[in-house]
């Protein structure tokens, strides 16, 4: 594994009226993979290819430290395959130039529907790769991403021919009116802690304004982007249009960032690869750049809180997913007149949680992705022992086989503390104590990043008003990863540049063309 891997993080969702997770988009899990029908080749032009450079590498079990399957590793040269691909489908006359907007709608409405006739595989495939429970129980899982992902083809399917201009009264006797055309060829990053999400985050929008796409997966979860590739095929997408590259960060995603053909890059993942992309893209022409990065968001729970709600949104906040979300509510501040009462809860609840590999009945926390992220976590948990945070709960290794940490609490947790300021990815929390209002909110945006931020209340004034005063893309109130496709979601600060998701989601991936031109006659 490299280092500087282009490749990270982010997104969730989960159960409880707290979020918006739906359950029953799946019916029961029945574990039948058969791994030597796994598609490991890369995915360019409509076709699985193998890599020129003949090179392979693993992917890994993290319940198990098993190895799944080998699969292609891409470099630069297969980069421009792809990219040659895409460039001769966005060719004008093209099939896929020529399209009318609905047929793109059609297409991934058609896409949607094969992933849900599907789901079942999805679900259990990005939990094998990833680590994560499926959820058969009703708690967050892979089958929650899976129903996602469905919604969010849905949702910009609608938006496929809804993309429209203006007539704009100009002086004089003009007609002036303008145009939503797409931008290119698109490159995107997506990281490995939510891989189908963020593949459909990206490919969504992007395929409704009329783009096309050179993705590449996380060297850490390339699986499921490869069966949906499987799927895009089956659902008719001209050849060209979305090629899907597994390979590093270095070797494969600068290639993507670097080639000149690319007019866009898109990228999910953290902050520090985040600045680096957005410095690459400038060598070779001024690629326009999207980035949802990192973040440490904070929670705040208000002394007139629901103390049982507010314990299961800081619970959801922090836990879901292993701990591995960018928006993860990673700095919880409790108001003192509540903080014994709320921190014994929230230790309660997560003593209580079920680990377990994937298709385990019940586990509500798989292991985290890999050995990397398992060493990064603990030692982050060490430094708060270190710099003199108390564990509460957990603080260690669970079992001696696979990648499971503890559940862990840390409480007399200052601001200046590494785990009150760096992002730890992982099953750890930090509750701090606040007194005032005023107080909090100057903490809480005390940080570089602004990604999230949450606040529990049953004081609706008090709560709508704090939300204003924080510096963060997203504020939840009484609830927290609520992720409707509708809604926009990014980060102030250097948590990244433009939205995904909603309306918004649609600005980055399409040019306004202007077009002018007088007219004969009197003006009317």
């Amino acid at each position: 594994n490299k280092k500087n891997n282009i490749v990270n993080k982010n997104y969730s969702t989960t159960t409880t009226n707290t979020t918006a997770f739906e359950p029953n988009i799946l019916s029961s899990i029945k574990m039948t993979i058969d791994i030597s029908k796994l598609e490991t080749r890369l995915f360019i032009n409509n076709e699985f290819v193998n890599a020129v450079n003949g090179k392979k590498f693993k992917t890994v079990n993290p319940a198990t430290e098993e190895v799944i399957a080998e699969v292609q590793e891409a470099d630069a040269a297969d980069v421009d395959r792809a990219v040659a691909a895409a460039k001769k489908a966005f060719t004008l006359g093209s099939e896929w130039r020529s399209m009318d907007a609905t047929g793109r709608r059609d297409l991934l409405w058609k896409l949607a529907d094969l992933m849900e006739r599907d789901a079942e595989f999805l679900a259990e495939l990005e939990a094998l790769d990833n680590g994560k429970p499926v959820g058969n129980e009703g708690q967050y899982g892979s089958k929650v991403d899976v129903g996602l992902c469905i919604k969010h083809y849905r949702y910009y399917a609608g938006w496929a021919d809804k993309l429209q201009g203006d007539v704009i009264p100009v002086e004089g006797n003009n007609l002036c009116f303008t145009r939503k055309e797409p931008v290119g060829i698109c490159g995107c990053i997506i990281p490995w802690n939510f891989p189908l999400a963020m593949m459909a985050w990206k490919l969504a929008p992007a395929i409704a304004a009329g783009n096309v796409v050179v993705l590449k997966s996380s060297e850490k979860t390339p699986l499921s982007a490869l069966a949906v590739c499987k799927l895009i095929k089956e659902a008719g997408f001209p050849p060209g249009v979305i090629n899907v590259l597994n390979g590093y960060g270095p070797t494969c995603g600068e290639a993507i960032v670097l080639h000149p053909d690319v007019n866009k890059v898109a990228f999910t993942g953290s902050t520090a690869v985040g600045k680096r992309i957005q410095s690459l893209s400038s060598q070779h022409g001024l690629k326009r750049v999207s980035l949802e990065l990192g973040g440490k968001s904070p929670l705040i729970v208000l002394d007139d809180a629901d103390v049982d709600q507010a314990v299961e949104v800081a619970h959801i906040g922090l836990f879901l997913n292993q701990g591995q979300c960018c928006c993860a509510g990673s700095r919880l501040y409790v108001q003192e007149g509540i903080y014994d009462k709320f921190v014994a809860a929230a230790v309660a609840k997560a003593k209580a949680i079920k680990l377990g590999s994937y298709s385990e009945p019940g586990a509500e926390q798989g292991p985290q992705v890999d050995d990397i992220q398992f060493k990064r976590v603990m030692g982050y948990i060490d430094k708060g022992k270190e710099e003199g945070a108390t564990v509460v709960t957990g603080g260690g290794r669970h079992g001696s086989k696979g990648y499971f940490v503890e559940p862990t609490v840390f409480t007399n947790v200052t601001d200046e503390m590494t785990i009150a300021k760096e992002e730890i990815f992982g099953p750890v929390m930090s509750i701090f104590k606040f007194s005032t209002d005023i107080e909090v909110v100057e903490r809480a945006n005390n940080t570089r990043y602004g990604l999230a931020a949450g606040i529990c209340s049953k004081n609706a004034p008090r709560a709508l008003g704090m939300a204003n005063q924080l510096r963060a893309g997203t504020v939840w109130i009484n609830t927290y990863d609520n992720f409707d496709p509708a809604a926009p979601f990014g980060g102030y600060g250097e948590s990244g540049i433009g939205r995904d998701k909603g309306s918004a989601g649609l600005e980055a991936w399409t040019e306004t063309k202007t077009i002018t031109m007088p007219l004969d006659g009197p003006k009317c």
